[in-house]
């Protein structure tokens, strides 16, 4: 039982602390690794879950949850990070129905893009550190990635081709 109320504070902590996408990817790393699972693991969550239809959040969430508890973490974890970013949403969404007049409003919200964006790189720098010693072959699969989507390519295709090239120079 204290394994799942860890696992539902985790990502209750993570959800009301960040903003559910990529960006809570750095926290998760934080909160999870070494407590729930290792570094390699994570590793391999979040690549799965870039390539896979849907949240990246949630799937790390489950895939968190099942790898600590089975089924029922995988349940309890989910449910941690869908009730308080629900409920908040509800609450933000009625405040600002209110007020989406005011200039104040677009104004906060263009200054939220450059940090969300740093939060980003940092937490992609932190997971490019520990993948582990990849030499050359993993600068180089970073670097046609990030032209490929500096160019507009789907991002779910930039991370499948990045893990086949991983398949094939690193096995």
């Amino acid at each position: 039982m204290n394994l799942y109320l860890d696992l539902f504070l985790t990502f209750l902590k993570v959800n009301l602390l960040s903003t559910s996408g990529p960006a809570s990817v750095g926290l998760l790393y934080n909160e999870a690794v070494g407590k729930f699972v290792t570094e390699g693991e994570f590793v391999q969550a979040v690549g799965f879950s870039s390539v896979l239809p849907g949240s990246d959040a949630l799937q790390l969430a489950m895939y968190i949850g099942y790898a600590a508890g089975g089924i029922p973490g995988g349940l309890v974890a989910l449910l941690g990070s869908i009730l308080p970013p629900t409920i908040l949403i509800l609450g933000v969404v009625m405040v600002l129905h209110r007020i989406r007049r005011e200039a104040w409003v677009q104004s906060f919200v263009e200054g939220l893009t450059p940090a969300i964006s740093m939060v980003i790189l940092f937490a992609a720098w932190k997971i490019f550190q520990k993948g582990g010693e990849t030499g050359w072959q993993g600068w180089l699969i970073g670097a046609a990635s990030l032209v490929a989507l500096f160019l507009n390519a789907p991002a779910r295709i930039v991370v499948l081709v990045a893990a086949v090239l991983g398949v094939f120079w690193f096995s």
